[in-house]
């Protein structure tokens, strides 16, 4: 799948070869670790995207994923980010980079609810997917873990088309 997705601030491509001698880097940080849920992340087909904040496009500073695995539902996704370089974080690209990823599940999947869980020492990630509109719906005590959940509500879907609008997907 040669697609990208596009947006101000990052450029999004699937995970490919040359990825992975950086990622295997990050997963030995043991804070990224922990703030991932402490296990490596394994390669979700194409819905794998690794993020490029786009005034270097060589500059990969993190990673999306994307999970359609709930059984009951098929139309909930699981969404999950990391910026793993220290210098990107702070600029916003974890907020584009999940708008972007939900606008293209929104459009592509018929995507109605998002999920996002996070632990609960991850302060800015669970800051990011609040004021993204997501609120909490449980909280795991033995994995010490927020899940939060965003419904895709009409006025949202426009939200998301509207900066849809400005992002090219090349195939």
């Amino acid at each position: 799948m040669g697609m990208s997705l596009e947006g101000q601030k990052v450029i999004m491509v699937p995970y490919m070869e040359a990825h992975v001698p950086k990622y295997h880097v990050w997963m030995q940080d043991p804070a990224l670790l922990q703030a991932t849920g402490s296990e490596p992340l394994s390669l979700q087909e194409e819905y794998d995207m690794q993020l490029s904040w786009n005034q270097d496009p060589l500059t990969m500073v993190g990673d999306v994923n994307i999970y359609m695995n709930d059984l009951d539902d098929p139309q909930l996704a699981e969404i999950e980010i990391m910026i793993a370089e220290p210098k990107s974080r702070g600029k916003g690209l974890g907020k584009e980079s999940v708008f972007l990823m939900m606008a293209y599940a929104v459009q592509n999947f018929g995507i109605h609810v998002f999920r996002a869980k996070i632990g609960e020492s991850n302060g800015s990630s669970l800051s990011l997917f609040r004021k993204l509109g997501f609120e909490e719906a449980s909280y795991s005590e033995i994995f010490k873990e927020v899940t939060l959940e965003l419904a895709v509500t009409e006025q949202k879907r426009e939200e998301l088309s509207l900066l849809f609008g400005d992002v090219v997907t090349h195939t």
